[in-house]
C-alpha cells in the first residue's frame, strides 16, 4: 500500500509538470468561479432556473477534455481533483476573511459573498468530481472507437461533444438537487427548485454548454496539435507508454 501510495504521488507530480501550467490555471480558477457564480440564480421560472455557474463551466469541461486527449481520463481526473482541492482551500480564505471583525466600513454584503454557503460548497463538490469522472472516461472511451485516425478533428469533436453534454448535464443536475431541492428549503426559508426545474435547468445549461464547446473546441483543437508538435508531456507518456495514458 505504501509502495502504491509514493508511486502514485510520484506520478502525480510529474502530470502536473507535464500539463501546461496556462491549461491548469484556467482550469482551476473556473472551477473556484464556479463555485461562486453557483451562489446566485439568475434566471427562475416555472419550468427553468438558471445559476450563475453556467457561465464558467464550459471553460473547465473543455480543459478536461484536453487534458484526456492528451494525457489521459486518470491525468484529468487527477488534474479535477487537485482543481477542488485547491478550490477548498481558496473556500477557507474567504470564509476566515468574512468572518474576521472590521469597523472600517460595512462589510455585511462582501463578507456574505465570499463566506459561501456551505451546503452550496458540498453540493458543487460532489457534482463536479462525479461528473468530471463521468465525462473524462466516457470522453476516452468515444475516442477509443475512431481507430483509423483518433487523433483527426472529427474523433476530438465528436469526443468532447458527447462528453460534454452528458457530464455538463450530470453535474447541472446533481447540484441543483442536492442545492435547490434537498438544502434550499431547510436553509433558505422554504425557496426551492421542483424537480422538473431541475431538470429542465440541467438539460438547456448543458446545451448552452455544449453550445459554448463547440464555438471554442477549434482552440482546443489547436492546442492540441501545438502540444503534439511541441512534445508536450513526453515525460508522463512515455512513462505510460505512449499515447494516452489509461
Amino acid at each position: 500500500m505504501k509502495t502504491r501510495l509514493k508511486t502514485g504521488w510520484q506520478d502525480t507530480r510529474l502530470l502536473l509538470r507535464s500539463i501546461p501550467s496556462t491549461v491548469t490555471a484556467l482550469f482551476t480558477i473556473s472551477v473556484i468561479m464556479m463555485n461562486i457564480l453557483a451562489n446566485k440564480t439568475i434566471y427562475q421560472s416555472e419550468l427553468l432556473a438558471l445559476d450563475g455557474g453556467i457561465l464558467i463551466s464550459w471553460l473547465s469541461f473543455l480543459c478536461m477534455d484536453i487534458v484526456t486527449k492528451a494525457f489521459g481520463p486518470k491525468a484529468a481526473t487527477k488534474l479535477s481533483v487537485f482543481a477542488i482541492g485547491t478550490n477548498l482551500l481558496a473556500c477557507l480564505i474567504f470564509y476566515i476573511v468574512s468572518i474576521i471583525p472590521s469597523d472600517a466600513d460595512d462589510y455585511t454584503a462582501f463578507n456574505t459573498i465570499i463566506g459561501g454557503t456551505w451546503f452550496i460548497l458540498l453540493s458543487s463538490t460532489v457534482a463536479f468530481l462525479s461528473s468530471a469522472v463521468v465525462n473524462n472516461f466516457l470522453n476516452y472511451g468515444i475516442g477509443r472507437l475512431f481507430r483509423k485516425n483518433p487523433d483527426g478533428k472529427l474523433a476530438f469533436v465528436t469526443r468532447s461533444y458527447i462528453s460534454t453534454f452528458i457530464g455538463q448535464f450530470f453535474d447541472n443536475f446533481v447540484f441543483a438537487l442536492l442545492t435547490f431541492t434537498v438544502f434550499a428549503p431547510i436553509f433558505w426559508d422554504g425557496f426551492h427548485w421542483t424537480p422538473i426545474q431541475c431538470v429542465t435547468c440541467s438539460l438547456l445549461g448543458a446545451g448552452a454548454e455544449l453550445l459554448m464547446e463547440v464555438v471554442f473546441s477549434p482552440i482546443g483543437y489547436s492546442v492540441l496539435k501545438q502540444w503534439k508538435k511541441d512534445g508536450v508531456g513526453e515525460a508522463y507518456l512515455k512513462q505510460h507508454e505512449g499515447g494516452e495514458a489509461p
